[in-house]
């Protein structure tokens, strides 16, 4: 049975390391607490109650998909949208098309930037091949809207970030949930990770400083774990909750 993402891939190789989907959910977390549908996710309860680990539920679950076999993936991207369909029965409303792709955009957006900030600058090549493994996700999905480039991505993405975001009620409730979730010092290195990543309309609604103290860090991580010592620094970082299922992500391999 094929792949649903070849062996080789630059997008195996971006969700092959725990890391840089670690910075992708640090970027999601922020922008998902802006998002206009974010009332959405409020309605089952589940992000409320542990916004962490809904919001960390859904990479992981994005990078099982990378690695599957195709008919494998396909299934589990029914499943997604099965489960969302079941809770807009529930509702008794439609999910806006939009916030589909907020997601998706998400995805593509940060996988790019996580990966970039950790490791070197994509090729406009690489940087199609997110683009176009995302698609196909939102492609099985239904969504409709959907660029068929990643030159027109790029359009709609500034587009959703110019008119898809806002501070609410929710947004002050999620960010105070981080912290609750995650501690002073463990939050202080979330906020300082979004800085580095997110676009800055994303910084001034969130009134992130601007300055990140986190990037003269960047180089001396990147030597520890080249020296494979990253384990012991996120054992002591991470939460005690989440430190299995983090160190589960690098077991992928490319």
């Amino acid at each position: 049975m094929p792949a649903f993402v070849q062996p080789g891939s630059i997008v195996r190789t971006i969700w092959g390391r725990g890391d840089t989907i670690l910075l992708i959910f640090a970027g999601a977390s922020a922008e998902f607490a802006l998002n206009k549908s974010v009332d959405w996710l409020y309605y089952t309860g589940r992000l409320p109650a542990d916004p962490l680990g809904r919001l960390f539920s859904t990479v992981a679950y994005a990078q099982r998909i990378v690695f599957a076999e195709e008919d494998k993936a396909l299934a589990a991207i029914d499943n997604i949208a099965a489960i969302h369909k079941g809770v807009e029965q529930k509702r008794g409303g439609s999910i806006p098309a939009e916030a589909y792709l907020d997601v998706l955009f998400m995805l593509i957006g940060y996988s790019i930037s996580g990966f970039e900030l950790l490791e070197r600058k994509l090729s406009r090549g690489e940087k199609e091949e997110v683009f176009n493994v995302f698609s196909r996700v939102g492609r099985r999905m239904g969504l409709v809207g959907l660029p068929e480039q990643y030159s027109e991505w790029e359009l709609l993405r500034e587009q959703h970030l110019r008119t898809r975001l806002e501070r609410s009620d929710f947004s002050v409730d999620l960010y105070h949930r981080y912290r609750q979730s995650l501690g002073p010092v463990r939050y202080g290195l979330l906020l300082q990770a979004q800085i580095l990543l997110v676009p800055r309309s994303v910084r001034r609604l969130l009134g992130l400083p601007a300055f990140p103290f986190l990037y003269p860090a960047i180089p001396l991580y990147n030597l520890v774990c080249f020296l494979h010592l990253e384990k012991g620094v996120k054992t002591v970082l991470l939460p005690v909750a989440y430190r299995a299922a983090v160190f589960q992500l690098d077991m992928a391999s490319s």
